[in-house]
């Protein structure tokens, strides 16, 4: 979901509920405040109901095999929470990955194999279990992180999510993955959830996107702000641009969030390309003629 899934809890304390509690607890309302809050999470809640379930589609294939060629496919990892996941999607190509896929595929002219370790309702401190879920050998050479909605709604104190991402982050660049990262969406476009809980809810996932961002490059990844590139859209077209329990994107919300992403992850594996490249070394030039032998 654009404001993510949560599996630890039924759907009834979810994202409404816990923003509601976090909200309180961030303004030290009084009773009658908390009160309205938590109201204003029980009709979101009754809006919001549970259509899309807890699965994804399976994305993970070789895309673009046309390109394949002598090269070895560009292993592309996908880690995070629903988003990453693709929940809103109905059909694979239209799931985040395999957007990214079939994108990265035409602009590099190479075939592109999706891995998906993503977990609905993962948290940044569960990022980690994902890594550990691969096999031992695999290394990427591209990573695309979407985390935060969920450490936003169980009210996970910011620096300590940060934290959680970087290390990750910096883990996989010590192994040669180019990283981006997708910083927290804006949780303010969730028109289900009434004012003022959604605006509560759209400043504390800005500040978490701040702080990931600074913690992603300080670890030496990129990151790429959702809430700035494509978060007007989510709030401008929120019929269209969310499916249908209006909380994960549709498949056009996953189209322009991939297309948002491409550039960076474009600029990012060119780089790398280019500080790992063996130099070249400039060509000898003669200075005299050899001498001939036996002449």
């Amino acid at each position: 979901m654009w404001c993510n899934g949560v599996v630890r809890t039924p759907r009834t304390l979810t994202v409404a509920g816990a923003l509601a509690a976090a909200a309180a607890t961030a303004v030290g309302l009084g009773y009658a405040g908390r009160t309205v809050l938590h109201r204003q999470a029980a009709t979101a809640r009754r809006l919001i109901g549970k259509p899309l379930g807890e699965d994804a589609p399976a994305a993970d294939r070789v895309w673009r095999r046309k390109h394949g060629g002598p090269r070895e496919p560009l292993e592309l990892l996908l880690l995070g929470d629903s988003i990453a996941a693709g929940l809103g999607a109905h059909r694979r190509k239209d799931t985040l990955g395999g957007r990214l896929a079939k994108g990265l595929g035409a602009e590099l002219g190479r075939a592109v194999r999706l891995r998906t370790a993503a977990v609905v309702g993962a948290e940044s401190s569960t990022l980690p279990d994902q890594l550990a879920s691969l096999p031992a050998a695999y290394v990427a050479d591209l990573a695309v992180v979407v985390v935060g909605g969920n450490d936003v709604t169980h009210r996970v104190p910011i620096a300590e999510a940060a934290a959680d991402l970087g290390g990750v982050v910096a883990a996989m660049r010590a192994r040669g993955t180019v990283v981006v990262v997708g910083t927290c969406p804006d949780l303010g476009a969730l028109r289900p959830v009434p004012q003022p809980l959604r605006t509560l809810g759209s400043r504390a996932s800005r500040q978490l996107a701040r702080a990931q961002e600074a913690a992603v490059v300080a670890a030496g990844g990129q990151a790429v702000s959702l809430a700035r590139v494509v978060g007007p859209l989510f709030h401008a077209e929120p019929e269209t641009m969310f499916a249908v329990d209006r909380f994960h994107p549709s498949a056009l919300g996953y189209r322009r969030t991939a297309a948002a992403l491409l550039p960076t992850l474009l600029r990012a594996l060119e780089h790398q390309a280019r500080d790992t490249a063996p130099p070249v070394l400039p060509p000898t030039t003669r200075t005299s003629r050899a001498p001939r032998i036996g002449s």
